[in-house]
């Protein structure tokens, strides 16, 4: 019987409660802490137990295909993946009694469709969007909506109806009855808390006793149970007419958040564009600016060309990164670069782990080409990792897309990385290497372009562009 234990712990909003419950526990896991420098831990208690952290969307994920035995996560992200594949090997163990909350489907306010009965009459296409894919899309069958499309998004879901979507899934408190942006729940799909999950064939196989019982007896008996999944709740909305519906000649601007947020605040500053409350203390994502018949939301860069593509907005501030992946899946899409706006520069590179006795790409594929099984390349970048291994010519693999700490997948659970690095610092303090740099990012300006073309937008989108291009100089 293998000896060896392998638990994924979460980075993120439940690191800190799993923290103190593994301390309390007496596992005795040194540097699980926020802003920690390792993914790999070691337990002082149990020497046969090897933790690793990771977003935590891809823990039932790793746990269900046998990567490790043990993962702390919401159910959240363990039903998202269980309603898709419902014979994944996953055993759902414990409720840990911290980072309670639910699922919603939300609306607008101003929202014509307010219930499930209303939605369920609706002749035209209804529009989801949010993180969860797959529980969105069993929202939409159970409720028998006729038309319907799925948004999946990197997050921001809520910044989305009621004009680039009818409808959104996003987390809550429970009961909670109004979210931001005017959105009131229509349905409450799931409530969910963090839980402690196992793969089947450990569970079935291995030894868990020890590690489980120190963990029980930190659990109130009351919090053991899991939250009831597919609670459905029907309510009627007052609807209120809080939004004024956008004009054929309005144009759409989606800003980013995260780490382009403060130089992309800094250019348009210098382009004499006043964006109020774009650096927000209270995460507004409705700017207000100083330009006329524009109207601005603030995203995610990863979600940008998509959402462009699909007329959501006319114009976005992305990463050439993530324009290049959508690009590699849709080459015929309506999504057009315009300017390089000389921020965020980073590398897409192509890291292995420092130990493998290669320094380029060439002997990498001399390599793989002795492994047993499919090399395995993991990245967030999913499209971009799938067109390296076959412009290289790396022979059989396979892509594993990840949610981010991408780095803790090398060695023991990816052969190969393709990420983005700006210094290479974190690469090289994680014992890996860079043995390929696939091509340099900085933000660009997107447009659609059925935009470009229009009438009513056409000449509004090049003054813009040429505000922004003259701020850039």
């Amino acid at each position: 019987m293998d000896k060896q234990l392998k638990i994924a712990l979460p980075k993120g909003r439940l690191l800190a409660e799993t923290a103190a419950l593994l301390e309390k526990a007496g596992c005795g896991l040194d540097g699980y802490v926020e802003g920690g420098r390792s993914y790999r831990l070691k337990s002082r208690r149990f020497p046969n137990l090897l933790a690793k952290m990771f977003h935590e969307r891809d823990i039932p994920i790793q746990v269900a295909v046998g990567n490790y035995d043990l993962g702390i996560c919401g159910l959240d992200w363990v039903e998202e993946l269980m309603v898709k594949y419902p014979s994944s090997a996953l055993v759902k163990l414990r409720n840990l009694g911290y980072g309670e909350g639910a699922l919603y489907v939300v609306a607008s306010k101003s929202e014509a469709v307010s219930t499930v009965e209303e939605m369920q009459a609706k002749k035209g296409i209804i529009r989801l969007a949010g993180e969860y894919p797959n529980l969105a899309e069993s929202f939409a069958l159970k409720n028998r909506l006729r038309r319907f499309t799925i948004f999946s998004l990197w997050g921001a879901a809520d910044v989305y109806p009621p004009e680039s979507a009818e409808l959104a899934l996003v987390s809550g408190k429970i009961d909670e009855e109004v979210f931001n942006h005017d959105l009131v729940p229509v349905n409450n799909i799931l409530g969910f808390s963090a839980c402690l999950i196992a793969n089947k064939n450990s569970w079935e196989r291995k030894d868990l006793s020890e590690i489980l019982s120190s963990l029980d007896s930190e659990l109130p008996a009351v919090k053991k149970r899991l939250p009831a999944v597919g609670v459905v709740r029907s309510q009627e909305l007052a609807v209120q007419s809080s939004e004024k519906a956008v004009g054929e000649d309005v144009i759409r601007l989606a800003l980013p958040d995260g780490h382009q947020q403060q130089p992309a605040a800094k250019l348009l500053d210098r382009a004499g564009i006043r964006i109020d409350d774009y650096l927000s203390a209270d995460g507004n994502r409705r700017p207000i600016s100083s330009l006329d018949e524009v109207v601005i939301k603030v995203i995610r860069p990863q979600d940008m060309p998509s959402q462009v593509a699909n007329g959501n907005f006319d114009l976005a501030i992305t990463g050439k990164d993530w324009l290049t992946e959508h690009l590699y899946q849709f080459p015929s899409s309506p999504v057009a670069e315009l300017l390089d706006l000389k921020f965020g520069w980073v590398r897409i590179v192509a890291v292995i782990s420092k130990d493998l006795p290669v320094d380029d790409i060439q002997s990498l594929k001399q390599l793989y080409a002795k492994l047993p099984a499919p090399a395995r390349v993991a990245s967030e970048y999913a499209n971009i990792a799938d067109k390296c291994a076959r412009d290289n010519h790396l022979g059989r693999y396979k892509v594993i897309p990840t949610w981010g700490a991408s780095e803790a997948f090398l060695p023991e659970d990816a052969d190969l990385l393709i990420e983005n690095t700006e210094t290479g610092r974190t690469i090289a303090e994680h014992n890996l290497k860079i043995v390929d740099t696939l091509f340099e990012s900085t933000a660009r300006l997107i447009a659609n372009k059925e935009s470009l073309v229009s009438p009513n937008k056409r000449e509004r989108i090049k003054s813009i562009t040429e505000i922004l291009r003259a701020a850039v100089a």
